[in-house]
Formats: C-alpha cells, structure tokens, sequence
C-alpha cells in the first residue's frame, strides 16, 4: 500500500500529520476525562492529567515492524532523510498542540463536557512521546525534551531501546524525559527477532546496551512490557524476562497486555488479547523472581499491572519535570 494511502487511513483514524515526520493524535482517554469518564492509567499510577495529555511522535519511522503494533508498519520515511529535512523542535511543539486543538474543537458542543477540563486542555502540559515510530531517531530530540522542560511541561519518551549512543546524548545534554521507557516484550533473542522483524544483525546486542545503561540514567525509568497470548507470555519465559529486567533496574515495570487497535488487528486479531487477569497472575508470577518489587497498582480497563519498590515514587513532583 502507498505511503499516501495509508496516511489517508490514518487520517480517518484521528491521526494528523505534521511536517515531514511527525505525528499526533487524541488519545481515546483524553477524550473521556474532558466529559468526567474513565482516565489513562497513567493518571492513577502517576499522577498525569489525563485532559492535559498531548500523545505525538516526532518520527514517525521506526527500525522495528512489530507484529502487535498499531501503527501501519508500512508507513516507513526512511531514516536516513537529509538535515534540511529535519523539522525544528519548537515549530513540532506548536503544530502539535495547534492539532489538537482543532481536533479537540468539536467537544465544546459535547452537553457533557467539563469546559474547566476543556479550557486547559488548549494547553497540553504533558507529552507522551509515543504515539508511533521510534522517537529517538528524530535528530533533534534532546532540543525538543529541553524545550518542553522550558514549558513547564513533563515528557514520556518510549523507545525500543536500539539507540542506546542516544540515550547517552540525552545524559549528556541532561535532556532526559521525565519519564524513560524501554519496550520489553521478549525475553531472548530469538523471540524478539519473531516480534520485531527486525534483521540488523548488532540489535540485539543494541538492546542490551541499553538495559545495562538505565541504573546509570538520572531520571524515572520504566519497562514496559505489551504481552500476547499464545506469543510472549508463557510461564517459562518468566525467569528470562526477570534476567533482563534485574539489569536494567527500573524504577517500575508496567505489565501491559496487547489491545487489538488500530492496523494490529489485520495480524493478530482480537483472541490474542489477554485478559487483566492472566496479566495480573503473569506479573506476581514475575516479581517472585524480583524480590525488591510489589505490585503497588492496577487498571484493569487498561489491561495494565504497576509493579515497583515503592509506592511513594508514583507520583511525578514538580521538581522531576
């Protein structure tokens, strides 16, 4: 399918496009906390207001064709495009909030709607970098996190962890996200070459670079682990993930199983879908093997198990911004 085509779909499917390489769109939570519904589980685990939520992509590209994601794993711009290309941090930003308030334009006619919610949506204060693609790719990412910090606004950035030289740039820079997170969905190396399709012979070994960085990163650091039925979440896959898991020392592990959305729904379809409870039975099967972790939080709406050493990290404070 062409790269026009499918953008067209995506389009019909609440996405819009920004520049030449980035992306956003509402998410589907921010959409019910502005009419007093259900909020993102990032809301209960951490405190983020789910109306104030920005989700975007600044590349829309990504090295990885993962089986379960719900992008169209098609829609690849290559990574390689020319500097001129390269789209200015602060002009992302703008767009991105510019497009979601048009996108947010129709709620006010909603009779439920809360209009305090609704007007301080018009001003997203936190940004989930996360919405499709593999955002450390973009060259210009340290700029964009420094500039959102400059907002005032906290940033979730979500990476598949095979740029780990990047993640040293944004040690450097000290331009970490608020919030780090590393996708971990399979517990060797042969299952992530069925899940990624990725044939880079050194990624594998990219991915462990960067699980033994994380302790050394100074910010909130995450695993996010999306699991599938009948693909990554046997019980004898369990003690691998907890190897892994053990060097990259996260601050919280979020246990998420797989929603069929999205382009997804062609190559897995809906059965594949775990319930919260095999989520919740797989994650205290997990921290048997990691003794400093409990299982401080969950939302079963989300399909979603928080797993950390503490509960009184949950929160984000104003100095982690």
């Amino acid at each position: 399918m062409a790269i026009k085509n499918i953008k067209k779909i995506m389009e019909k499917q609440g996405y819009r496009f920004i520049g030449k390489h980035s992306a956003v769109k509402i998410c589907r939570w921010t959409r019910k906390s502005l009419i007093d519904e259900r909020e993102c589980y990032k809301s209960k685990f951490y405190g983020i207001k789910s109306w104030e939520c920005c989700q975007m992509s600044p590349f829309i590209d990504c090295m990885n064709q993962c089986i379960h994601c719900w992008r169209a794993i098609e829609l690849n711009l290559g990574a390689n495009l020319n500097k001129k290309e390269i789209d200015n941090p602060k002009e992302i930003i703008d767009c991105c909030i510019l497009e979601q308030r048009k996108l947010l334009s129709g709620f006010k006619g909603n009779k439920k709607i809360n209009l305090k919610k609704f007007k301080e949506a018009q001003e997203p204060m936190q940004f989930a970098i996360s919405l499709l693609g593999e955002p450390t790719l973009y060259p210009r990412l340290a700029e964009l996190i420094l500039e959102l910090r400059k907002r005032g606004k906290t940033s979730f950035l979500v990476t598949n962890g095979l740029l780990p030289e990047k993640l040293l740039e944004l040690k450097k820079k000290k331009a970490l996200p608020t919030q780090l997170y590393i996708s971990l969905n399979y517990p060797n190396e042969s299952l992530f070459r069925k899940i990624t399709n990725n044939k880079e012979k050194g990624a594998w070994k990219k991915f462990m670079k960067t699980l033994a960085l994380m302790p050394k990163l100074p910010t909130r650091k995450v695993i996010r682990m999306t699991l599938v039925r009948e693909l990554n979440i046997a019980d004898n896959m369990i003690e691998d993930y907890a190897k892994l898991i053990k060097k990259a020392m996260p601050d919280f592990i979020e246990v998420k199983g797989y929603i069929s959305v999205g382009f997804a729904r062609q190559r897995l379809g809906y059965d594949r879908m775990p319930s919260h409870n095999e989520i919740k039975e797989f994650a205290k099967h997990l921290i048997k093997h990691l003794p400093e972790y409990n299982l401080l939080d969950e939302k079963e709406e989300s399909k979603v198990v928080l797993l950390g050493k503490s509960k009184t990290r949950m929160k984000i404070k104003d100095k982690e911004i």
